[in-house]
């Protein structure tokens, strides 16, 4: 299945800007507000209660002041859980981000879920190689398929013994902004669903590379709905499919992507899905990471 109904969820304790991942994420932007904290948790409690109210299954996990985690709210990143039982743990480029692989939100999960091998790929960062989960990964569960545009982030060895791992096929490929610098994570430029693919297609420059990555997507029977490079700035790319408990499809998104997106690109993707949106300025500017990063989706079976 590509979607789920289970989803993890870390609650901030001390967000902010964080230093060690300025450098390669150029969507980050050190805000000048003194209660970036107060209203990063504002807007992440207000995020759980919508998907909530929607019927989404949220697991919500209380950080911790030690060690600091200014990140932890991406758990997508050191962490994915999938059908068979299996859970993955990655390398992470920062230090301060290696922190959030925390064994007692595993062990939490377990109560619920039925976990049946862990692999830890983390021990990469020995060797300056990274992997940092569904956001250097953009996964076609039902296809099998690991789109990843490669960067400081995203290692094609470490993505190609993965995809050894799990069966999955890579597809691999460069992604720059609007000055050339390349994407930090791929769920910043594309999104798939079950039946669409949202993508900025502009990214890829190489046009072998963009044919390919298009091919991929039409051959595994998805529509293409391109986004510009502006919109992709906006967050228009970092959108996830999930499912509720009854069922329906729901597209989950910041505020500032849906309000990014143009009239035409909101009718293709309401045949897909209903659209839900919540207000993450706060989290988006410090973090530069938006509504899908703060989603780790659990595919696990249920006990």
């Amino acid at each position: 299945m590509q979607i789920t109904n289970h989803i993890l969820m870390i609650r901030p304790v001390d967000f902010k800007f964080n230093e060690q991942t300025a450098g390669n994420n150029k969507f980050q932007v050190a805000s000048t507000e003194s209660d970036v904290q107060t209203q990063a948790l504002k807007e992440f409690d207000g995020f759980v209660t919508l998907l909530e109210e929607n019927g989404v299954d949220v697991t919500v996990v209380d950080d911790t002041l030690h060690p600091e985690t200014p990140d932890s709210i991406f758990p997508n990143n050191w962490v994915s859980f999938h059908e068979d039982g299996s859970v993955f743990l990655y390398p992470m480029f920062s230090e301060n981000r290696r922190l959030e692989r925390r064994k007692e939100i595993l062990d939490g999960l377990k109560d619920k879920f039925e976990v049946s091998h862990i692999s830890d790929l983390s021990f990469y960062e020995m060797q300056y190689a990274f992997l940092e989960g569904t956001g250097s990964m953009v996964l076609d569960r039902t296809n099998k398929i690991a789109y990843a545009c490669l960067s400081v982030r995203t290692d094609e060895e470490v993505l190609n013994n993965f995809c050894m791992l799990t069966g999955y096929q890579p597809v691999a490929f460069q992604a720059v902004d609007n000055t050339n610098f390349p994407i930090y994570h791929t769920n910043v430029m594309m999104c798939i669903g079950d039946k669409f693919a949202v993508i900025c297609l502009d990214s890829i420059k190489n046009s072998k590379e963009r044919e390919q990555v298009a091919l991929n997507l039409i051959d595994s029977g998805k529509e293409i709905i391109e986004i510009s490079l502006d919109q992709m700035n906006h967050f228009a790319g970092n959108m996830l499919q999930v499912s509720n408990a009854s069922s329906e499809s729901l597209l989950v998104m910041s505020e500032q992507a849906y309000l990014s997106l143009a009239e035409e690109q909101v009718i293709k993707l309401k045949i897909y899905n209903r659209i839900i949106y919540a207000p993450l300025y706060t989290i988006e500017k410090n973090g530069g990471g938006s509504a899908r990063c703060m989603l780790a989706e659990i595919h696990l079976p249920m006990r």
